[in-house]
């Protein structure tokens, strides 16, 4: 905000808006900094198992497979479950003195939306051997 006199001139009465500008950038980098991180979380109400649900499954102390068909049903080492048993199987895995590997195998034709579930699931259980498996079959893509 100075002002410049030139000799035999009127004096100039514009403001010098350099370092007002210089304040502004500054203050949106700050307030850029400082918005937190936006989460993406999927929030899902999952059925709870009730006592109809069947005979208990139990996990494999090796290795178990989580496979989603072309119907959207959700098999554990080729039994029919739901999610609600799928929390429980993650939680028995999870709570065994040694780790069992998990594998994850969609159908070709299964539901993304279902599949993407299902992996929201296992990933919010914690398990820590996680793979997939047959994806070798979609090598080639038309064939």
């Amino acid at each position: 905000m100075a002002f410049a006199h030139a000799p035999g001139r009127e004096p100039m009465g514009e403001m010098n808006t350099t370092p007002l500008i210089d304040v502004m950038l500054v203050l949106l980098i700050m307030f850029i900094m400082t918005i937190p991180v936006a989460t993406h979380s999927v929030d899902i109400d999952l059925p709870q198992c009730g006592p109809d649900c069947g005979t208990p499954i139990e996990p494999n102390p090796i290795k178990n497979k989580v496979s989603v068909t072309a119907q959207d049903q959700l098999l554990w080492n080729g039994d029919v479950i739901s999610e609600g048993q799928l929390v429980a199987l993650l939680g028995a895995v999870k709570d065994m003195p040694v780790e069992p590997e998990l594998q994850f195998e969609p159908d070709p034709l299964a539901s993304y939306d279902r599949s993407a579930r299902v992996l929201q699931v296992i990933k919010a259980s914690g398990v820590s051997k996680f793979g997939f498996v047959g994806n070798e079959k979609y090598r080639r893509f038309g064939g």
